[in-house]
């Protein structure tokens, strides 16, 4: 689990994932970054999107604890694993109906997949190859 392919361009992969994803578990569980905060994302979570509230609590979980523990490469084949199975269920339950493109132009009815795939592949990366080089995972590792 903690073993590691020591190649930069996972590193790259593992950092650039935490990044986008940072913000958005901000948003969710402590409403930085114009966000609403854990009650209020519950509560559309549950209410709005239908979710059951164990869901909602692990998509929050997983966008803000997984993107911190990716950014220091700490168990990032778990929180991998976690993201890229979030991104399939948000494509199945909220992306496919609309087809394969991001709504940037605001003329569709909701967002396209084609964000999300690129979370899946960069989080398979991920899971397949470890955390890279300057990582918690590496050094634990290499202990």
């Amino acid at each position: 689990m903690l073993t590691t392919n020591s190649n930069i361009g996972f590193t790259i992969a593992r950092v650039t994932l935490g990044l986008v994803l940072f913000p958005h578990g901000a948003q969710k569980l402590l409403g930085l970054f114009g966000g609403y905060g854990f009650s209020a994302t519950i509560d559309f979570l549950t209410t709005q999107m239908g979710l059951p509230a164990i869901v909602a609590f692990s998509v929050i979980m997983i966008e803000f604890f997984g993107s911190v523990s990716l950014l220091l490469g700490f168990l990032s084949r778990l929180w991998a694993l976690s993201i890229a199975g979030m991104f399939i269920g948000i494509i199945i339950t909220t992306q496919l109906d609309h087809g394969f493109f991001m709504n940037w132009l605001g003329n569709q009815a909701g967002e396209g997949y084609e964000y999300s795939l690129l979370v899946i592949g960069l989080a398979s990366t991920i899971m397949v190859n470890g955390s890279g080089q300057w990582s918690i995972d590496s050094l634990i590792s290499k202990k």
